[in-house]
């Protein structure tokens, strides 16, 4: 069966793409490694591979890459979100996909490269299948034991008294600690017209995604680890960069493309007015929001 080979550099993705014949079709997958759909993707992607039986020289290739590590890659393929497949041959792209739909993914994946074998029901990650413990086995089958009156201790009815000692763990420290960063989170987002949430600093990106949003904010005149753990869980969106104007979550970078598309004096309201006319383009708008580096 197939299998999905992970790229770790440029140069061993263009030594890969230039070794292919040019009828072999490329799935190559741009995921993170700490964004949850990713790890649902990987999932169906290696499913999928170990489907297409080997072949010299291959019919189908599976490529997996980190979109964060090889951003110029990234870049090359217009991947602004994860998970990202993009499906290739001989050099031309057939076709994008965003998301990791399973029956999607299947789809677009055996429409280019072919059926391969069987992936569960409807061609779909079979299901899982859970297995009994022998020691769970036992414990059934195991009579209940009488306690020292001769009485069989049977639990299904009991109720604790008012004497009895409290049984329920007291709010763990994390929890508060939850809460702490959701305050400070609430405030930050609302702390500028225009907040960006990315990886590194304006002046020194860590990631092509972020690197791409802040030259955006530049050309239209805007420019802690607790941050950037709890913004995911904060905006229910898995990756960065996140922008927020107005207190308001916008999106990720091509959320804010879309909105420029539609609407290009989107960042209008909160662009500074030029030196020396005094004042600012909004009323709450200033000169330089901050960006949260994380």
């Amino acid at each position: 069966m197939s299998t999905v080979t992970d790229v770790t550099s440029s140069s061993a993705f263009e030594s890969h793409i230039s070794s292919l014949s040019p009828h072999t079709t490329t799935i190559i997958s741009f995921l993170t490694p700490w964004a949850v759909p990713c790890a649902q993707m990987s999932l169906i992607l290696k499913t999928l591979a170990s489907s297409y039986p080997p072949q010299d020289p291959p019919t189908v290739t599976f490529l997996s890459l980190d979109a964060e590590a090889l951003p110029d890659i990234s870049e090359s393929y217009d991947v602004t979100a994860v998970p990202f497949l993009v499906i290739q041959r001989d050099g031309k792209i057939l076709e994008k996909v965003s998301g990791s739909d399973a029956g999607r993914l299947r789809e677009v994946v055996e429409r280019h490269a072919g059926k391969g074998g069987n992936t569960g029901k409807d061609g779909l990650p079979p299901a899982l299948e859970v297995e009994k413990r022998p020691e769970e086995d036992e414990a059934r089958q195991t009579p209940a034991q009488p306690d020292m009156n001769g009485q069989t201790n049977n639990l299904s009815k009991y109720a604790p008294g008012a004497n009895d000692p409290a049984t329920a763990p007291e709010m763990s420290s994390t929890q508060g600690q939850a809460e702490e960063t959701e305050t400070r989170l609430q405030e930050l987002v609302k702390a500028a017209p225009v907040m960006l949430f990315m990886k590194g600093t304006p002046s020194s990106p860590q990631c092509g995604f972020s690197r791409a949003i802040v030259g955006i904010l530049r050309e239209k005149g805007l420019a802690d680890e607790d941050v950037r753990s709890g913004m995911k869980t904060f905006s229910d969106w898995p990756t960065f960069p996140q922008l927020y104007a107005g207190g308001e979550f916008v999106g990720g970078l091509d959320i804010v493309k879309e909105e420029l598309e539609s609407n290009p004096d989107f960042f209008a309201p909160y662009v500074a007015a030029p030196k020396g006319q005094g004042g600012m383009a909004a009323p709450e708008a200033q000169k330089q929001p901050p960006t949260a580096s994380t």
